[in-house]
């Protein structure tokens, strides 16, 4: 299977500022990475975050089905999964060749990708799949559910870490420019949050325009990122590098 675990390949999180390309973001080599694996006519899929809004993934399906051809990229077809259908286009995943998953609310995606069974369906998928934002977070095999909505910083019963879809053993966190000032319930989202929680473990933080690319070899960030781990932040990468990374194991 080949990877995308990406911050925004589209534009720019809670910016309006046109973007000067069309489809996906070319930044960092993105959109060449997508066509050196592209198959013709590919069947894509987008798995929804937002599984009970109908009318927005209705929306959400007909925008990256433009994006999809504004790119360059040939498509059969782009179907939608969400709770009208998930359970039986989960069963179908290895009949896709792209499969998107969406960004939006982690622990409201991660719930409905457990209820279709969307981890053990994504064992033997040999396509391309791309994490978006919560997407991207729920690619992890063990998932840092960072504290977004108002009461999630301070519920005792809010759960920080769950089960994900074990595509891959890196813990991405999506939109650090955007979210890096970003107050919780009066707490600091990194400082009095994601630092403590990273005593231990590894995360790795990238702005729109950035992603990991993993294939059956290797793992790598393409472009700017940064490194949090055991309470300290550390850049590790700029635009137009590669960093790659090491296996955990190692």
């Amino acid at each position: 299977m080949i990877l995308f675990v990406t911050s925004s390949p589209v534009g720019t999180y809670r910016s309006n500022e046109p973007v000067d390309y069309s489809g996906f973001n070319p930044a960092n080599g993105m959109v060449n990475e997508l066509q050196r694996f592209w198959k013709e006519n590919s069947r894509c899929l987008l798995i929804s975050a937002f599984p009970d809004e109908y009318a927005l993934n209705d929306i959400m399906r007909r925008d990256f089905e433009t994006i999809v051809k504004d790119t360059g990229l040939s498509a059969a077809c782009m179907d939608l999964c969400d709770k009208r259908n998930g359970e039986m286009m989960a069963n179908a995943l290895g009949s896709y060749d792209f499969v998107i998953l969406g960004g939006g609310h982690v622990p409201t995606e991660n719930a409905f990708f457990s209820q279709i069974g969307l981890r053990e369906h994504f064992r033997d998928f040999d396509g391309i799949a791309m994490g978006i934002s919560a997407g991207s977070m729920n690619c992890a095999d063990l998932v840092y559910a960072q504290p977004e909505l108002p009461g999630e910083a301070t519920d005792p019963s809010y759960r920080k870490f769950i089960p994900g879809l074990g595509l891959t053993e890196y813990n991405i966190l999506p939109h650090y420019h955007a979210v890096k000032n970003d107050l919780v319930d009066g707490l600091r989202l990194m400082e009095d949050i994601t630092y403590p929680d990273s005593i231990g473990r590894i995360f790795y933080a990238i702005p729109d325009g950035s992603y990991l690319l993993q294939t059956d070899f290797d793992a790598a960030i393409h472009g700017e990122a940064y490194r949090i781990q055991d309470g300290q932040i550390k850049k590790i990468s700029d635009n137009g590098s590669v960093y790659v990374l090491k296996p955990f194991s190692e």
